[in-house]
């Protein structure tokens, strides 16, 4: 099939790269500009450079809704358009255009997981898996009809780039399948569930604060969602900032104040955890290895050499 391709980083290139790969013709590609969002510099694998590499036209645009571009998708003369990781509203007057309307891939199992940095949510948020869907687009938002889903467990042992290796790996093939299914005249696709549907927005500095006040798996869950290349999650000791590289739920179980520096456990050192922890129930937050911010990094047994004292959201005044 001729294919229209919208696309940006790592995700884009590699669905548009598997497009080609598997014998479809892609006269036109559409992706954004360089962004200075630091999750935007991770896995930023050009697009433009593909493009440029194989010789098919392509333009640079923030949001595709102007005439050039309409114009550019008609001329192409395509049955279909392929969008992945797509970052801002595609009107229906534009993913409309091709006479097999347009697919869009998605690094979640929707109908959850609409909208930004899925995996990331995911794994704060405990869930059991992650996934990749392929689903035909219309006017609302990651909410059109399911071609083909497919999911990968989440193990306590995973951090974010395992479940980023993991669905990238799905995103050329599910495409290819799906556009194998759409070229056989399939038609027959699975309806979202609007009741279960969830958006999330970008994540930034902000959603990375370490608050002890929350259990020491839900802080658990934060460190290993935005482990290295993401900006980490962080607390303070005093004015100093730490940014926690490993840590995990402790054996034993600390009663006092969230955020008090406990005791060394293991490898790490045990913080108290958990609005309710002065009952005494709940596990700790083991700290197995930080980041300063002049790079430097530490065990937690290297850093904590007293116990006591606290760790905070906030530095001290």
């Amino acid at each position: 099939m001729r294919v229209v391709a919208f696309g940006f980083m790592t995700w884009g290139r590699r669905t548009i790269e598997a497009i080609l790969d598997a014998g479809h013709e892609v006269p036109l590609i559409v992706t954004h500009p360089d962004s200075d969002n630091p999750y935007e510099k991770i896995f930023n694998e050009s697009v433009s450079e593909l493009a440029a590499e194989r010789g098919i036209p392509a333009l640079v645009r923030n949001r595709a809704d102007d005439d050039e571009v309409k114009k550019a998708i008609a001329d192409a003369g395509a049955d279909i358009m392929v969008v992945s990781n797509w970052r801002t509203w595609l009107s229906p007057e534009v993913f409309s255009i091709p006479r097999l309307g347009t697919l869009n891939v998605h690094d979640a199992p929707l109908p959850a997981y609409a909208g930004f940095a899925p995996l990331n949510w995911a794994l704060v948020n405990d869930e059991p898996e992650v996934g990749v869907t392929a689903h035909m687009m219309n006017d609302e938002f990651d909410a059109g009809d399911i071609v083909l889903q497919r999911t990968t467990p989440i193990t306590d042992d995973d951090v974010v780039t395992d479940l980023f290796d993991r669905t990238l790996a799905m995103f050329g093939p599910i495409t290819v399948d799906a556009l194998e299914l759409i070229a056989a005249g399939r038609t027959d696709w699975t309806p979202q569930d609007r009741r279960a549907a969830s958006h999330f927005h970008r994540r930034t500095d902000e959603e990375n604060r370490i608050t002890f006040d929350d259990t020491a798996r839900e802080v658990f869950n934060l460190v290993r969602a935005q482990t290295d290349p993401y900006p980490n999650a962080y607390c303070f000791h005093g004015t100093t900032r730490l940014r926690i590289l490993r840590a995990r739920v402790s054996e034993k179980v600390y009663g006092g104040t969230p955020g008090r520096i406990f005791l060394r456990e293991g490898t790490g050192v045990a913080i108290v955890a958990g609005a309710d922890a002065r009952r005494g129930r709940n596990r700790g937050l083991v700290i197995e290895r930080v980041r300063l911010d002049d790079g430097t990094e530490l065990d937690g047994t290297e850093y904590f050499t007293q116990m006591g004292g606290y760790l905070t959201s906030h530095p001290a005044p």
